[in-house]
């Protein structure tokens, strides 16, 4: 069973929550290529991380939508090394970023409005348009 991973002081995802496992990887190995499970994969079950709040939960599942296995765990994988451990380090390193990324609290956007210049600028640009408009059309009296 892998150690704990330790995000925050306060946040933690703790070793009953996560499960490793080596896969067959793809790319350079040599003679043990199709021997050696080289590549990691971490499974995180994210309902056990200790110390989210209901909001920081909350972003956590839907920055995790896309990796969830059919348990609902999170399923992260490594294979840029050709060292199981290594990999595994590389998949706890992304968990731990993953769910500190998740306890940042998106800045709210507040609403702008133009200014008083912008909107002057903005209606005396229309009217020029419309004024090169009419000169385009033909004259009334002439036809």
């Amino acid at each position: 069973m892998p150690d704990p991973i330790d995000v925050t002081a306060t946040v933690r995802i703790p070793a009953s929550a996560l499960e490793a496992r080596g896969v067959r990887s793809g790319g350079p190995g040599g003679q043990n290529v199709n021997k050696v499970a080289s590549r990691a994969e971490l499974l995180v079950d994210l309902a056990l991380v200790e110390g989210l709040d209901e909001g920081a939960r909350l972003r956590l599942a839907a920055l995790a939508e896309g990796r969830r296995d059919a348990e609902g765990r999170l399923r992260v994988t490594a294979g840029e090394s050709r060292d199981f451990h290594r990999n595994l380090e590389t998949a706890r390193e992304k968990v731990r970023a993953l769910v500190a990324k998740a306890l940042v609290v998106p800045k709210r956007r507040r609403p702008t409005r133009p200014s008083a210049g912008s909107r002057e600028r903005r209606i005396d640009g229309k009217k020029r348009d419309a004024k090169v408009k009419r000169t385009r059309a033909t004259p009334r009296g002439d036809e």
